[in-house]
């Protein structure tokens, strides 16, 4: 197997750390960013992966590596979605080369894996302040090595980047900034400053309309980001600068390969496909609650102007594509990759009398706790908040890990954070909380395949924390929230073939406790159990058991242990953390 990589891919094989592109000639650079390429299209055909921002950054992260001499120049990237050249030269090639050890790699900067990874990044816009940290420590110790800070121009629209812009504007020292300007976010960019960068491009970088001159940083622009020798120059000139500098490279995303330069925002990340057509390997053709959410809210929006749907730079968080962007007008709101300014802005919008809903990834939802306390609590601005992919079966790796918002957003006091269990159950909340005007409310999307209710009663969410008894039993009362319910109904069914008739509840609310019904339980119950698919510790189940304390009823809270999580399978997750119906009956049977 080492012979067929050595003989396909040569330079590649070739390389075990940078000193090795080191002494490569131009020709085979160009050479090896072909190698590059093929082998990253081989290996995101197979398991999928951030496509189109790797390959459009091959060129640039082989002269980086030319060029300083990492890892004494520390080169910090900006959320990881360049990443993948650099560990192909950094000594992890083995990754894509061999197809027994495809994941034997993160998708993201790690340290445990290399010397030549500094942090563990997987959320945007914070290379700029990571580096600059870097680079005050690296004065204070009085060494001399190179600083580069490595953000795309859809990073630049998070407050963190214009942050650590705005600070390092003024250090006097040692500090590189490569902007890596492809046009894109995930979506299309949306923001004043990109007015900025398309009058840089336009003008080879001479207009006087440049945002990080502005800033205080020095400049300069390589037009053909995508030609090595011309970053090589680049590069060249600002290693070892003495002041700070950004080099800004215009890049064509998705390079190399034709279905993802026509189609950028389907490439961004893809799954499995085939790389003869571009067609994905693997389509459902079940229902999906994220595009049920998208022609609901369409049909809201057209029979009511004041409904106004927001992103923050990830439309596909509620199926909005862009057909349906153009449909909505106006009425879809993309603020950029800016959750802070998504959350204020949509509590200005409730206060003047709007009904703004904010889609957002449960992984990303954390990145404006402070705007949801400060901003929209204690305003008590009644703005509706999406939280989507709320599961262990969403996204695995620990950046992105979406096990928190039950605790992060189940303890801001004024908010009220819904659990549906169902379409039926997950339409009439969304309706009550865009129509009513006492409270901020979020609401828990469901995952996994759409499961329908044809018995399902409607309920005034205005009386809150009122639960809903599903089944009535005794002795044991279960408590599933969200997408336990259905592990609370299957936990049932096994206990009742022990002779346990058990109480099935879905409690709808995240934020509350139905203190009258978990009073009824007393008379003919002894145990509760609380299930629930995010981390325990300050998770919804310690409501209940704090509210029993004082009490002879046992409680039992089933959830996730409080740790980072990475690249887990999620039914091994479930299953070590004894979340399984059988698990539970073993618990309450012993």
């Amino acid at each position: 197997m080492a012979d067929t990589f050595d003989k396909e891919f040569p330079l590649v094989a070739a390389i075990h750390g940078p000193a090795d592109v080191k002494r490569l000639t131009l020709p085979q650079l160009n050479d090896l960013a072909q190698e590059i390429r093929t082998l990253m299209l081989r290996k995101e055909a197979k398991q999928g992966g951030h496509f189109g921002p790797n390959f459009g950054m091959v060129e640039a992260i082989i002269a980086l590596h030319y060029v300083f001499n990492s890892p004494d120049d520390k080169l910090i990237f900006d959320v990881s979605h360049q990443t993948y050249p650099h560990k192909i030269l950094t000594g992890r090639a083995y990754a894509w080369l061999d197809p027994a050890r495809y994941h034997d790699v993160t998708g993201y900067s790690a340290p445990s894996e290399s010397e030549h990874d500094h942090f563990v990044i997987g959320h945007t816009s914070t290379s700029v302040s990571l580096a600059s940290g870097m680079a005050k420590a690296r004065d204070a110790m009085g060494t001399n090595e190179n600083v580069v800070a490595i953000i795309g121009d859809g990073s630049l629209s998070g407050g963190e980047a214009f942050e650590g812009l705005d600070f390092v504007g003024d250090m006097d020292t040692n500090f590189i900034v490569v902007v890596n300007d492809n046009q894109m976010s995930i979506a299309e960019n949306h923001g004043g400053l990109y007015k900025s960068l398309a009058e840089l491009r336009a003008t080879n970088g001479k207009s006087p309309d440049n945002y990080f001159r502005a800033l205080g940083l020095d400049y300069i622009y390589v037009a053909n980001g995508n030609d090595i020798p011309s970053l090589i120059d680049a590069f060249q000139r600002v290693k070892d600068s003495t002041h700070p500098i950004a080099v800004h490279i215009n890049t064509l995303k998705g390079k190399g390969y034709a279905p993802a330069v026509e189609h950028k925002e389907e490439w961004h990340y893809t799954a499995p496909f085939d790389i003869a057509t571009g067609h994905p390997l693997y389509e459902s053709t079940n229902e999906d609650y994220q595009d049920l959410t998208a022609k609901y809210l369409l049909r809201r929006m057209k029979e009511d102007p004041t409904v106004l749907t927001i992103t923050a730079g990830t439309p596909a968080a509620l199926d909005f594509t862009e057909e349906r962007r153009r449909e909505a007008g106006r009425q879809f709101i993309d603020v950029g990759i800016a959750e802070e300014h998504a959350v204020a802005m949509a509590s200005g919008m409730a206060r003047r009398g709007a009904k703004p809903v904010f889609g957002v990834f449960s992984t990303f939802v954390q990145r404006t706790y402070d705007q949801l306390q400060q901003d929209l609590c204690i305003n008590n601005s009644p703005a509706t908040i999406i939280t989507v992919w709320g599961s262990p079966y969403t996204m695995n790796d620990v950046t992105h890990a979406c096990l928190y918002d039950i605790a992060l957003l189940g303890n801001i006091p004024g908010l009220v954070y819904l659990a549906p269990t169902s379409w039926e159950e997950y339409e009439a909340m969304l309706t009550w909380s865009i129509d009513q005007t006492e409270h901020p409310v979020a609401v828990r999307m469901p995952v996994g395949n759409v499961l329908h209710d044809p018995a399902f009663e409607p309920y005034d969410y205005s009386q809150l924390n009122h639960y809903k008894v599903v089944r009535r039993g005794s002795k044991v009362a279960l408590i599933g929230l969200g997408n336990m319910l259905g592990t609370a109904l299957a936990t049932a069914d096994l206990l009742r073939e022990h002779g346990i008739v058990a109480t099935v509840i879905n409690p709808r609310y995240i934020t509350g406790i139905d203190t009258a019904l978990l009073d009824q339980l007393k008379a003919d119950h002894q145990t509760v159990v609380t299930l629930e698919d995010g981390i325990l510790d300050g998770g919804f189940g310690e409501k209940i058991a704090r509210y029993y304390g004082p009490t002879d009823m046992r409680v039992r809270c089933y959830g996730l242990r409080k740790e980072f999580h990475d690249r887990f399978d999620a039914a091994a997750l479930l299953r070590e953390n004894h979340l399984t119906p059988s698990q539970i009956l073993t618990d309450l049977l012993g």
